[in-house]
């Protein structure tokens, strides 16, 4: 057990039961307990293998590549239509993580076997997710932003197009992407 998760969950205003319970689990299971990006997170030989997340409406037991898991009960949910790799089990009650323990070890052992295994969710390629008519528009203008822009991670690409398409006015497209040039030119990506 680790200190700093011991304080998280001391200072948890809401859910604290149910992430306790949620932790005694990923415990039981022989991972190491961390606290990374401020959330309890467990990891086994060193990789993330699931964290543990209270938001407003529930709680979750986050597995990082729960995109290769059997999930043969049916109980992982992706968080966002454009996550990848992380599924959630998700929380609302006490009873409830009681209730799925066995199936909760059961899909952490698993997620450790991907981990032993070395398996990765193969992700889209950057090629494949669309550039809004607008950023293109600004790409074909400025030689100096394409090259800013295909210096960047994959991720950071990623962010971006994620950010300009989820915009449904063009307006707002253009307005986001002229905040966004400067960070581009830096070499940043959208959250740094």
């Amino acid at each position: 057990m680790n200190p700093k998760v011991d304080d998280f969950l001391s200072r948890a205003k809401k859910w604290q039961d149910e992430l306790t319970k949620l932790r005694a689990i990923a415990l039981s299971c022989g991972l190491t307990e961390e606290l990374k990006w401020g959330k309890p997170c467990y990891t086994f030989e060193g990789r993330n293998v699931v964290i543990l997340i209270g938001f407003k409406e529930y709680c979750a037991l986050l597995f990082c590549k729960g995109a290769l898991l059997q999930d043969a009960k049916g109980i992982l949910v992706r968080p966002t239509e454009n996550t990848q790799a992380a599924r959630q089990a998700r929380f609302t009650k006490s009873a409830d993580i009681v209730k799925n323990q066995a199936i909760l070890k059961t899909y952490i052992r698993e997620a450790m076997e991907v981990e032993k295994a070395g398996l990765e969710v193969p992700l889209k390629d950057i090629s494949e997710h669309p550039v809004p008519e607008e950023f293109q528009n600004k790409l074909d203008k400025s030689p100096k932003l394409k090259a800013a822009f295909k210096a960047l991670t994959p991720g950071r690409q990623r962010a971006y197009l994620l950010h300009f398409s989820s915009a449904k006015q063009s307006k707002t497209r253009e307005s986001r992407i002229e905040k966004c040039t400067p960070q581009i030119l830096a070499g940043k990506g959208l959250d740094d």
